[in-house]
């Protein structure tokens, strides 16, 4: 008998804990804390399978950023896109940048993509990805080649996905 009362206390000390959780001291009506922003991993739109595009065409995709910026010399040359980004918002240090292209073949199919990266500290004639770089009083220069490189590409449409400032 001393067995079964043993037996008894312990399963209601393990399954007290369990009723008590259910219960809350908060009214159903109160809200609920605002919950703290997460710093996961950064979530970037996938292409346009398929786009409109003009051949030679390089546009910039309305975005968060494209208001701080002012793209010049965009040019299309093969499997590659160049230009010049330069940021008109302020005149703080850039510590991120990315740039991402999107390249097309004639009849307004994804073909490939690539990116340009710049983050803080890095030298002026450095590269990222394949992707070089080289930042001046007009801006930062940009070469971004499409993955795979003998692509078939007729349009690039841009986008900026990261731009942070000190």
């Amino acid at each position: 008998m001393r067995s079964r009362s043993r037996v008894l206390i312990a399963g209601i000390l393990l399954a007290g804990p369990l009723a008590v959780t259910g219960c809350s001291s908060t009214p159903a009506s109160a809200p609920a804390p605002a919950a703290k922003p997460s710093a996961g991993p950064r979530v970037v739109e996938p292409p346009a399978a398929a786009v409109s595009v003009t051949p030679g065409e390089v546009r910039l995709t309305p975005g968060p950023f494209t208001d701080r910026v002012r793209l010049s010399g965009t040019r299309l040359d093969g499997a590659t896109v160049h230009g010049t980004l330069a940021v008109t918002s302020d005149v703080s240090d850039l510590l991120a940048l990315e740039v991402r292209a999107d390249f097309y073949d004639a009849s307004g199919h994804l073909v490939g993509s690539g990116r340009f990266e710049r983050a803080d500290g890095e030298s002026a004639a450095g590269s990222h990805a394949g992707n070089g770089h080289v930042a001046g009083d007009d801006g930062i220069a940009f070469t971004i080649t499409a993955a795979p490189a003998d692509a078939a590409v007729a349009a690039a449409v841009l986008s900026i996905p990261v731009l942070v400032n000190e």
